[in-house]
């Protein structure tokens, strides 16, 4: 294809150079002359492996080439890939000033251009700049409609500096936001020859994953430095600890947990971070991010009752009271708090749980409940019916079978609030209930 790269930064330069070298006619576009100077000798306007040789290759032989009219490059592109920088402005809000002039650059382009055209936008945007700050402005600019007379996807990339080229011939992923079939049929086939799950989203979900990945990353990075300071207080080697905490890829290093659901509870977390946290002050070491882990989980609870309250009914079902599905076990459960704060606001509330049993409760689980929450053990249910009849909204609290059975006897005139994920709402089996999921 005839490709051209607007912005030849960091991303700009590879992303040019790689599809140059993937056999694609490339025009990388930037209004600094010292950088297409560069690039039309043969040279990388950017520090980075590897990316030197492949730019002299390829202007060399005649696939590569770098101009600062937008007019030309615009007109002469099948797609076009916006990569210019998104920097923070001083409180911390996204500038996107650059992308906006490429935008309007383009868009004067598209104009004279009667040749259906893909626009990608390949920069960091949060969700909603896309569809209400970018296509607007494509559309004013141009006078043409985004989807007929030319076309717009969000690309993400994940590329790091000092292994950028490698980084895009092995992503992890390939993240296509689509807003219309013709522009992502383009991107998947020019990635067609990259090894990595391909996944074709909404553009808002496509801006979100980078940020998901990026937030990640920086929690990940301080999560390590926070154990590696604790460790040298307590004298303890603070890379083997990592080492062997990573080689638990079926926890520690892999999707469980990371599922967008309630907050966590139970016998081990609270009681674990709480110790630690503890024990970091007393040998004076800062750990906000770890400090910070159990007020995010009162949060997610808070959002949890917020949920609940823009209802307006006080008749609440709730199905599901241990800390997760499968256990009979209350202990530090979020539903236990979560059912506490709606009784003291004046809540009527009935609960289900059939592994949650006084009769069945041996050891400190009957001790627990005897000791803490006797006052829920009598708003308790025999069976999910009974619960729905005495209910206006229902709260699933974790996953069960008999859960997943009540999305088909419900009707408009309950209210479901899922905290679990129930398989059936993620397959769309909703009977016309009215649900809504906490993080969906």
């Amino acid at each position: 294809m005839n490709i051209s790269v607007m912005g030849l930064g960091y991303i700009g330069s590879v992303s040019a150079a790689c599809f140059s070298h993937m056999g694609h006619n490339v025009v990388g576009v930037d209004i600094n002359p010292r950088k297409v100077e560069m690039i039309n000798r043969g040279h990388s306007p950017v520090v980075e492996k590897d990316i030197d040789h492949l730019i002299r290759k390829q202007v060399s032989g005649g696939t590569l080439l770098a101009t600062r009219n937008t007019q030309q490059a615009v007109k002469r592109a099948q797609i076009i890939f916006i990569c210019v920088g998104t920097p923070s402005n001083g409180s911390g809000s996204l500038n996107f000033q650059h992308v906006e002039r490429v935008c309007a650059d383009i868009a004067r382009a598209l104009k004279r251009k009667n040749e259906y055209t893909g626009v990608v936008l390949r920069s960091t945007v949060l969700p909603g700049v896309a569809e209400k700050v970018i296509l607007p402005l494509l559309q004013k600019i141009s006078g043409k409609k985004a989807g007929e007379d030319f076309g717009f996807a969000v690309n993400p990339e994940f590329l790091r500096e000092g292994s950028s080229v490698y980084d895009f011939y092995h992503p992890p992923k390939t993240v296509i936001g689509e807003f219309d079939r013709r522009t992502a049929d383009m991107l998947v086939r020019i990635y067609h020859s990259i090894d990595a799950p391909l996944f074709r989203v909404k553009m808002n979900e496509a801006s979100m994953i980078k940020y998901a990945d990026n937030a990640f990353h920086a929690i990940k990075v301080t999560f390590a430095n926070e154990i590696g300071r604790l460790c040298k207080a307590f004298d303890i080697d603070s890379r083997l600890v990592m080492e062997v905490f990573s080689k638990d890829v079926k926890l520690n290093l892999s999707a469980c947990y990371l599922k967008p659901g309630f907050a966590f509870g139970g016998s081990c977390l609270p009681k674990d971070l709480r110790a630690l946290t503890h024990r970091a002050k007393q040998v004076d070491v800062a750990v906000p991010l770890l400090n910070a882990v159990m007020s995010s989980n009162a949060e997610h609870i808070r959002y949890a009752l917020d949920k609940i309250r823009e209802s307006g009914r006080k008749r609440i079902g709730v199905l599901g009271l241990s800390f997760k599905g499968g256990t009979d076990d209350l202990r530090e459960s979020p539903m236990v708090t979560l059912v506490e704060q709606l009784i003291g606001k004046g809540y009527k509330v009935r609960i289900f749980d059939k592994n949650v049993s006084l009769a069945r409760l041996i050891g400190s689980n009957r001790e627990y409940i005897k000791r803490e929450v006797p006052h829920i053990a009598k708003l308790m249910c025999k069976t999910v019916d009974d619960v729905v009849v005495k209910s206006d909204v229902v709260v699933i609290g974790n996953q069960a079978e008999e859960h997943e059975a009540v999305l088909g006897r419900l009707r408009n005139s309950h209210r479901i609030i899922d905290l679990s994920g129930l398989q059936s709402a993620k397959n769309g089996n909703l009977n016309e209930v009215d649900y809504e999921g906490i993080c969906w």
